[in-house]
This record gives structure tokens, sequence and C-alpha cells, in this order.
């Protein structure tokens, strides 16, 4: 199968939620950001190396604002923001997505963070097979990568389990949060060779 070729991906019909095993992975919707808020100020130690929006701390108002604007962009095709749930709970436990799409070329990021709660529960390396299945099978994707900043242990682990393949270090390449350049770490996984 290869890429969607279109001239406009807003056309394109696929689902706005699938499970694995223990999640509910789900577009955003309205209402999400009191709970996304929370996530954040209760990871923002973990989160604020590694993630711009965990340096000043997101009103809850805000947290909102950009959940809708999260279900817009996943309705408009230009960023598949997704939330993740425990599927027997309803506990949300973090975000996910599909981000830089390239839809010619069948091209998409994989971006996530778990909420501190949930870390060390292997419900990130869940979470991101489950993508990788849905964006093989309703997107056509090509071409998957996760980039993480070179010092993101756990960050550079999910890939690593998840069958991600090394394919590079661009060398100062991000600014991060602590006002230094760090490097980034590319990982993808390509149709042909690993699905």
């Amino acid at each position: 199968m290869e890429g969607i070729t279109m001239s406009n991906p807003i056309l394109l019909d696929f689902p706005e939620s699938f499970e694995t095993e223990r999640l509910l992975i789900r577009a955003p919707q309205a209402g999400d950001g009191a709970e996304l808020n929370e996530a954040i100020r209760e990871s923002r130690s973990e989160l604020l190396p590694y993630m711009p929006f965990a340096k000043n701390l997101p009103t809850v108002e805000e947290s909102e604002i950009f959940s809708r604007e999260g279900r817009i962009s996943y309705l408009k095709r230009s960023s598949l923001f997704l939330r993740i749930y425990d599927k027997h709970t309803g506990a949300f436990i973090g975000c996910s997505g599909l981000h830089q799409i390239d839809w010619e070329a069948g091209k998409f990021e994989i971006g996530y963070w778990v909420r501190t709660s949930c870390s060390g529960k292997g419900y990130i390396t869940e979470a991101v097979n489950g993508i990788v299945d849905f964006a093989i099978r309703e997107l056509a994707a090509n071409r998957l990568e996760i980039r993480c900043n070179a010092a993101n242990v756990r960050s550079a682990a999910v890939a690593e389990r998840t069958g991600f393949k090394l394919d590079g270090i661009l060398r100062k390449d991000r600014l991060e949060n602590d006002g230094q350049l760090h490097d980034t770490k590319i990982y993808a996984k390509v149709r042909g060779d690993e699905f």
C-alpha cells in the first residue's frame, strides 16, 4: 500500500478512537482541558526538561483551549493529537499524536508523554504500538518517526522497545527549556523494512 495521495486530506475518513489491550486512544474533545491540566501540573518536573508547554504552567482555561484546538487540528487532518485513557477505569494517562504530517509521502512523527502517576507501567509503549498499527492500517503510513532529546533516556527507550531504529542524531538541534541547544535522536520505522 502506498501513501495517500489526494489534494485535500480533510476528505480522509478514519476513526477518532481505537483501543489496545488496556487503552482507549482518541482524538481530543471539548471538556478534556481540566484532566489535561491536572496531569500537566502533576507531571511538571518530569515534563519541564523536554516539553515547552511545561515551562509556564497553563491555566485550566488554556488547557481547554489547547484541547479544542487539538480537536480542530484532528478534523482538519493537520495534526492528529491523541489522548490516552485506561479503557477499564476511564483514567487519563497521557497524550500522544501524529504530527509533522506529510500526507503525500505518508510520513508522520509520533510524540508522547505520560503523567507521572502512570509512569513505568508500559502504557506509552503500548500506546505507541497501537498508534503505529493505526497509522499503517488507517493512514497508509510509509515512514513513522520518533524524535527525542538525546538526553531523554526514557523516551529513547520507548522508541527502541517498539522497534524503531535510530536513523541519526542531529547535533545542537533544539533549544530546550533550560536555554541550551540539545542534540535530537531520530528513530524511524519504514514500510518495507519494519512493516
